[in-house]
């Protein structure tokens, strides 16, 4: 199986993802868009990663690749490729298939719980969770109206849209499960002028205090990626 991931920033790649797929014997590329790589063509890919980062998905003037990235994602999803977004990932998921990205009501920031819908929890791809799994949240926007056909499978106290699935094989989380610590310890040291304190957003020391949740996002995000697999292959 072969993955290919599209990164923003230098300090948010895949993470744990990358550990899933060198276990799994995946093939892995990527298109690093802050140093102008070049996209695939889509006969050269399987599954496409799409990672988070402190751009909006509405400023090409600033961040003149998002215009292509666009159009790339959107030929991925209607070539039938399994599509994961991540944050930012998700947003510009969201706005692929014809939802509206905008800013959520309150910034989040830190380890907060979601709540997962019961339909989610009875699919083999989210059934493992608890009902209020402690997730890693970074953002400002958010993805605040989605299509009929995508459905809405989790939320939070401070935003509604947490996570939703699209045709069966396009997947969109505002939250992070692939983050590892060195991501996180990345996040602080180039974003924290955005840890504006508020209901929620917790400090540097808030966040960077908690490994043991590190751990278990990694572990859920490998069972959700191993069951994905199975389904598709």
């Amino acid at each position: 199986m072969r993955i290919h991931y599209l990164q923003h920033v230098p300090f948010e790649n895949p993470g744990s993802i990358l550990t899933w797929a060198e276990e799994n014997n995946c093939f892995v590329s990527s298109t690093k868009l802050y140093q102008n790589d070049s996209l695939p063509g889509q006969k050269d890919f399987d599954w496409l990663v799409i990672m988070g980062g402190p751009m909006n998905i509405y400023e090409e003037k600033n961040y003149h690749w998002l215009t292509e990235e666009k159009i790339f994602i959107k030929e991925s999803i209607a070539a039938g490729k399994i599509v994961i977004g991540l944050c930012l990932g998700g947003q510009l998921l969201a706005d692929a298939i014809g939802g509206k990205v905008t800013a959520n009501p309150c910034k989040e920031i830190g380890w907060f719980p979601i709540r997962l819908s019961e339909r989610a929890r009875q699919s083999p791809l989210f059934s493992f969770f608890p009902e209020n799994p402690i997730v890693f949240q970074w953002h400002g926007d958010t993805f605040s109206e989605l299509p009929q056909e995508a459905e809405c499978i989790a939320s939070s106290a401070a935003c509604e849209h947490q996570a939703f699935v699209y045709k069966k094989r396009v997947f969109g989380f505002q939250y992070h499960l692939e983050n590892t610590a060195e991501i996180v310890g990345g996040l602080i040291k180039n974003c924290a002028g955005e840890m504006i304190p508020g209901t929620y957003v917790q400090t540097p020391e808030e966040v960077a205090a908690h490994p043991e949740y590190i751990k278990q996002d990694n572990k859920w995000m490998n069972m959700f990626l191993t069951q994905l697999k199975k389904m598709y292959e």
